[in-house]
């Protein structure tokens, strides 16, 4: 059996299910939003200020429309600073437990492969460089490289980005914004610049 994960951050899931998958393989404190509770939830809003002030936190939605809602809201009430995102790649499928998949038909948290979380969460280890500081030597993606390759203000600059987005695996429902701080955490501009080529080449 592997060895857990130890995170510092807090991790904040949408549901009980999420939150055992995770405690099966992080050794971290582990909470839940119970869905779109927390947006009715002062005390547990103000738990959240509080937690991101003194270790900050990781947030782990599904990466449907009701997680990126969910994500939206804490990355609201949250500095920046001190709230990073694990970006749950889609995942076409039904979790066991459920009768019929979800509205978009992905996975959530809970029925993502352990390996893939592992590695997701692997930057954040206590053995593990951060992924929101991008390393020391990494090039960052910026807004003008997107504008300079046709990603903004083009024609077909939507779709692009969302090509861009399934390429690097990462939620397409993302905002310029989200996907530009996404890829600097994967890796800055080397890995946006292969995702980008291999779009590319499948024209």
């Amino acid at each position: 059996m592997k060895e857990k994960l130890k995170i510092d951050r807090l991790i904040v899931v949408e549901g009980k299910y999420d939150k055992i998958k995770l405690d099966s393989i992080i050794d971290a404190t582990i909470i839940t939003t119970d869905g779109f509770g927390i947006f009715k939830n002062k005390e547990k809003q103000a738990f959240l200020r509080r937690a991101a002030e003194a270790k900050g936190i990781i947030t782990a939605t599904d990466s449907d429309g009701a997680g990126l809602v969910i994500r939206n809201f804490l990355s609201g009430i949250i500095p920046k600073d001190r709230i990073a995102h694990v970006l749950i790649p889609p995942t076409v499928g039904k979790e066991r437990r459920k009768i019929s998949p979800s509205k978009e038909g992905t996975l959530g948290v809970e029925g993502i492969d352990a390996d893939i979380l592992r590695r997701l969460f692997l930057p954040f280890a206590e053995s593990g460089k951060s992924r929101d500081d991008g390393g020391e030597n990494t090039k960052k993606l910026t807004t003008a490289r997107l504008y300079a390759d046709g990603l903004i203000g083009a024609d077909g600059s939507a779709e692009r980005r969302v090509a861009l987005a399934k390429a690097l695996a990462l939620p397409t429902n993302l905002s310029t914004s989200a996907l530009i701080d996404a890829v600097n955490i994967l890796g800055g501009e080397d890995i946006y610049a292969a995702a980008l080529k291999s779009t590319d080449e499948r024209k």
